[in-house]
């Protein structure tokens, strides 16, 4: 068995070794679909993202052409008529996501708030990720949205999508994730969102499909690992990978468009529990 990074914040350490003992033991090389950014022992910020591209011998682009997370949503290869029957306006949003303003309001679960107030201050609020308010917003709150593209230096294409959400009133980093695209073992194409931790990432893989109002519908409900799901993945002392897939934990999304107004539902669940739903507002800028 393995044994976490010793020279750690002892909850980081614990919940890393949760994984080892839980998890399984993983070749990268056989797993490209579940690989991502790593992040350090520091708070995740744009220095974080400096620091690990100057490693990766990427470029880091802030005023790229390309202003999506997903530069066209051809890729997800959806059937030719969901694609043709999808919102253009849900579309535009995931290929030119800069060019969008974003609010949003919080109702968690009262069973599960005290857990989100735990995992805030033991987690969120040090390494300044998966930083989510643990009071319900009925009003919409402004979120700072940014793109931010790492570029190869060889073949001059983005290797990676940093997308950074923030709140406007108090400068809290919600999410810090890699964004993109990847093909499960099955061959079905799905929606990764990778969220650097120390030593490690949480990584969301969610199945696309299209409701019959042209609504997007990204749902992470897998029953099996290399199924979409909720994955964590780490690198032991020795270097080693290891990953637990964590079943019941499930991320619902559905975005569509009414009006030129673009309305999401984000529904985060536990146990078939739902702990918390997000509600966002998107237009475009003026």
């Amino acid at each position: 068995m393995g044994f976490a990074y010793p020279m750690q914040k002892f909850q980081d350490w614990l919940t890393q070794q949760w994984v080892i003992v839980s998890g399984r033991k993983i070749n990268p090389e056989n797993y490209p679909w579940l690989i991502g950014p790593f992040g350090n022992l520091d708070a995740m910020s744009e220095d974080f993202i400096h620091q690990f591209a100057e490693k990766e011998n990427l470029i880091v682009e802030k005023n790229s052409k390309t202003k999506g997370i997903i530069p066209s949503m051809l890729k997800l290869n959806l059937s030719e008529t969901e694609y043709s029957n999808l919102s253009k306006n849900v579309i535009n949003f995931y290929e030119n996501t800069s060019n969008h303003d974003l609010n949003f309001s919080i109702k968690w679960n009262p069973i599960f708030k005290f857990s989100g107030i735990l995992i805030n201050k033991l987690f969120s609020n040090r390494i300044n990720q998966l930083n989510i308010p643990t009071k319900n917003i009925d009003d919409s709150e402004s979120l700072k949205s940014e793109i931010i593209n790492l570029i190869d230096l060889r073949t001059n294409e983005i290797k990676y999508t940093f997308w950074f959400r923030s709140i406007k009133s108090t400068e809290k980093v919600i999410y810090s994730g890699v964004y993109g695209i990847c093909n499960l073992p099955s061959g079905k194409t799905c929606v990764k969102a990778v969220f650097p931790l120390p030593n490690g990432n949480a990584t969301v893989l969610m199945n696309p499909s299209v409701g019959k109002n042209g609504e997007l519908i990204l749902n992470s409900s897998g029953k099996k690992f290399g199924d979409a799901g909720f994955y964590f993945l780490l690198k032991d002392s020795k270097g080693e990978y290891w990953s637990k897939f964590v079943r019941s934990f499930r991320d619902c999304l559905i975005i569509g468009s009414e009006n030129e107004m673009i309305a999401a539902e984000q529904v985060l669940t536990l146990w078939n529990l739902k702990v918390l739903t997000f509600n966002y507002k998107i237009k475009l800028k003026k």
